[in-house]
């Protein structure tokens, strides 16, 4: 399923994460340990201790969805610091997916259109 990019709140879990987890062991996880509603449709991201495979869990209408990647070569860089979650933007998620180091791009303020409270009348 397409998610409107603007939308969809991304999470990442930042402790490493047994992939042998699948839907029970990770929602679980997104109940307990990030303290968040796993039926609420965000996505939440799990890296394994080697930082070779990736696990990203969704709710969709109809039921739980896991995307997975293993890589042949290299690492997932993902950086959260101390805390056991971070907030991405889903353009974090596509560079950490694409093998980007997000410590390394440098990320610059752009225009972000305010919805104001009112309206204008003819």
């Amino acid at each position: 399923m397409f998610y409107p990019e603007s939308q969809v709140r991304v999470w990442l879990y930042n402790r490493p994460t047994d992939m042998r987890k699948s839907y029970d062991g990770l929602s679980a996880l997104v109940r307990n340990k990030l303290e968040e509603d796993p039926l609420s449709g965000q996505l939440f991201v799990f890296i394994n201790r080697k930082q070779t495979q990736c696990k990203v869990l969704y709710f969709d209408r109809s039921g739980y969805c896991i995307w997975s990647k293993r890589l042949e070569q290299g690492q997932f860089h993902a950086h959260a610091g101390e805390a056991h979650k971070k907030r991405l933007e889903w353009t974090d998620l596509k560079l950490i997916l694409e093998g980007i180091d997000t410590r390394s791009v440098q990320q610059y303020k752009r225009y972000k259109h305010q919805q104001s409270g009112y309206t204008t009348e003819a």
